[in-house]
């Protein structure tokens, strides 16, 4: 059934082959008419330039540069763009994409000379197109997108008629369809081809439906659905070969081929690419030729069929010769198709030069000498004033320095108070906590001693003394919450101390627990929405360490401070899909106390790493950072304390702040 399916196939292809070349020889013939006027000889060109556009890009650059002279000496600006756009087109095809760049912005700016808004669109899809050609998506989308605002602006106040113009939509949003699907977001790239395909069927675009059909292929394959990805392969096969475009035919062919042999059918996937160079080989589309003559090689490698495998690593050997012989052809053309144009654009200069030189000379004089005059009076004025300005320079750079010494160690001495500020709304969510606990429990009490007055009168002793143990039992809670807040104000007030005091033994695990607690309930006391999740794995055995209780203290702050900011920004960004997370480790390692702090949030890029503990360097928008907080927990760490700090960091993956402290 595949080879019956084949001989009709081919037997269709060639009779359209014949019914094109039929178009192409009357074409030819009509231009070589000597009789024929320029006006007509220019639109005979452009039509074949079109015509050899998909098949070959060579000789559709060759009638495009005809196109493009002729329409210079008609003094044709539209029809120049026209050409010029073609002949980018084929360049593009031939793999030059600066000399296809460089040709679409300047039929871009013709285009906007004589404000053709459908042309201008189309130049802008076709630079992006060719950016997605040479897989630089980033640069292709900010193209289509300038083209799509430019469609709908001038949709706005025009009513499309024109088939070729309806079609430019779909054309546009097809291009934006591929850029989504090369850069795999595959539920953008089939929203803009579902509307493609419905907008080409309705209005029958078959130039592009087979493109389309093709990349829904690519979508179904991305999904995992191999049936219906077979079925969009097969419509494009079927829309290629009644289009005559045999390269969008092959690539298709081997889009088939990888699809079988995703599945590990390699009889199939070895027949459809085997019809993919065969329809590459008629048209002579080397690229395709080479696609596929290597996918053959390497499956019949695997089957370990040596003979097939030679004959077409044979044929791809050939073919790279010849796309070398091919970058030969194209540079000539090129090179020869340049010469003229710099010679028109020469004489052309020299024209307007000529026209412009009486002009220029005629206001030159009198420009010349009203320059001096104004030269002369304002240097005599101006050196009045330059020492007079100098000295004042001087006076305010001098003050400035002052100032600027002073500022920065204001800053210094208020970076490290700052902290108190950052503890406040902590404080206040932790120290409330105890305080419901008295506040309640004594309420409870003074029930008890109401109902203890009401069961002694009634003389029931049993109640008595059971009111009385939950009387104790209270007031052993409202002790205990009572302490709890004492400490929570005295390690405020501990904090609040300029920091010189002696080293002290302290418990580690505890300082880091109560100060990410506290930094968490700052954050949250100004952003209710945020939740995080808290980790702490500290070790069980870590002895109190010789340390200034006040400087360790900022330093956990500053880190986890840090730390909540930075998964707050990248909550902010991804959304309800990301959790995030602050943890803390402590650990003894060789005598050194080994404490991390650890986030998953924005990261710190690679560029910025060596200069965050540097002073008053800041990646927090101006008012929220001085860009102190980590210059001064590394000089308490290092120089205070005789420690390391460092930092892991993956950008947009979290960082790790690794603290080492001599443990004696």
């Amino acid at each position: 059934m595949k080879k019956t399916a084949l001989i009709f196939l081919l037997l269709f292809i060639s009779l359209i082959a014949v019914a094109q070349s039929k178009k192409a020889d009357s074409l030819r013939q009509a231009l070589n008419n000597a009789n024929t006027p320029d006006t007509t000889r220019l639109r005979l060109l452009h039509s074949l330039s079109l015509y050899y556009f998909q098949s070959k890009p060579d000789s559709c650059l060759i009638f495009a540069q005809q196109a493009y002279g002729l329409a210079v000496k008609l003094g044709r600006l539209k029809d120049q763009g026209r050409a010029l756009s073609h002949m980018a087109s084929s360049y593009a095809g031939l793999g030059d994409y600066v000399k296809s760049f460089s040709l679409n912005f300047k039929a871009l700016k013709l285009f906007e000379t004589v404000n053709n808004v459908p042309n201008m669109v189309l130049i802008y899809n076709n630079v992006g197109y060719d950016y997605v050609q040479k897989q630089d998506y980033l640069k292709a989308l900010p193209y289509l997108k300038q083209g799509l605002k430019l469609w709908n602006t001038y949709i706005a106040t025009h009513v499309i008629k024109r088939h070729n113009e309806r079609e430019l939509h779909s054309t546009l949003l097809m291009s934006v369809a591929e850029v989504f699907l090369y850069t795999n977001k595959i539920d953008s790239a089939e929203y803009y081809l579902r509307i493609c395909e419905s907008d080409a069927r309705k209005n029958h675009f078959k130039d592009i439906l087979n493109i389309i059909e093709r990349d829904l292929g690519e979508v179904e394959i991305a999904r995992g659905h191999k049936k219906a990805a077979l079925k969009r392969y097969q419509d494009a096969i079927s829309i290629s070969t009644a289009n005559d475009d045999p390269e969008t035919l092959s690539s298709t062919f081997l889009s088939a081929a990888k699809l079988f042999h995703r599945y590990k059918q390699q009889d199939s996937a070895e027949y459809y690419a085997q019809q993919a160079i065969e329809a590459a080989q008629k048209e002579k589309f080397l690229q395709d030729i080479l696609n596929a003559g290597k996918v053959l090689c390497s499956y019949y490698e695997e089957d370990h069929n040596l003979v097939q495998a030679y004959k077409y690593l044979k044929i791809t050997s050939a073919t790279k010769d010849s796309l070398f012989s091919q970058d030969k052809v194209k540079q000539l053309l090129s090179l020869d198709f340049d010469e003229k144009q710099r010679q028109r654009d020469i004489e052309d200069a020299h024209v307007q030069a000529r026209n412009n030189i009486r002009i220029y000379v005629l206001f030159a004089g009198v420009l010349v000498l009203l320059i001096l005059a104004f030269i002369f009076w304002r240097v005599s004025k101006q050196r009045a004033k330059a020492n007079q300005l100098l000295q004042a320079q001087k006076q305010e750079v001098e003050a400035a320095m002052s100032k600027l010494k002073s500022t920065q160690t204001q800053l210094i001495q208020s970076e490290k108070m700052a902290s108190l500020g950052e503890l406040t709304a902590g404080i206040a969510h932790e120290i409330q906590n105890p305080l419901n606990f008295v506040n309640n429990f004594s309420e409870v009490s003074v029930e008890l001693l109401t109902e203890l007055k009401e069961e002694a009168e009634a003389g029931n002793n049993k109640e008595v003394i059971a009111i009385a143990a939950d009387l104790t039992q209270n007031l052993d809670k409202i002790s205990h919450h009572g302490k709890r807040a004492d400490a929570i104000v005295k390690g405020m007030l501990k904090h609040s101390q300029s920091g010189s005091g002696a080293k002290e033994q302290t418990n580690i695990n505890a300082l880091a627990d109560e100060n990410m607690r506290l930094a968490y309930h700052g954050l949250r006391a100004r952003d209710k929405s945020f939740n995080a999740q808290l980790i702490t794995n500290f070790d069980a055995n870590l002895p109190k360490v010789n340390v200034i209780p006040q400087d360790i203290s900022r330093v956990f702050l500053n880190l986890f401070n840090n730390a909540f900011y930075t998964v707050n920004q990248k909550w902010k960004t991804v959304g309800e899909n990301y959790k995030p997370e602050v943890s803390v480790s402590t650990a003894i390692e060789n005598g050194w106390v080994i404490i991390k702090v650890k986030d998953n949030g924005i990261g710190i890029p690679d560029a910025i790493k060596d200069k965050i503990m540097q002073p008053f360097f800041t990646t927090k928008p101006t008012g929220e950072g001085t860009g102190l907080g980590l210059s001064l927990t590394y000089d308490m760490v290092v120089k205070g304390h005789g420690g390391t700090i460092n930092v892991d960091s993956q950008e947009s993956q979290g960082s790790e702040f690794i603290i080492t402290l001599p443990l004696s």
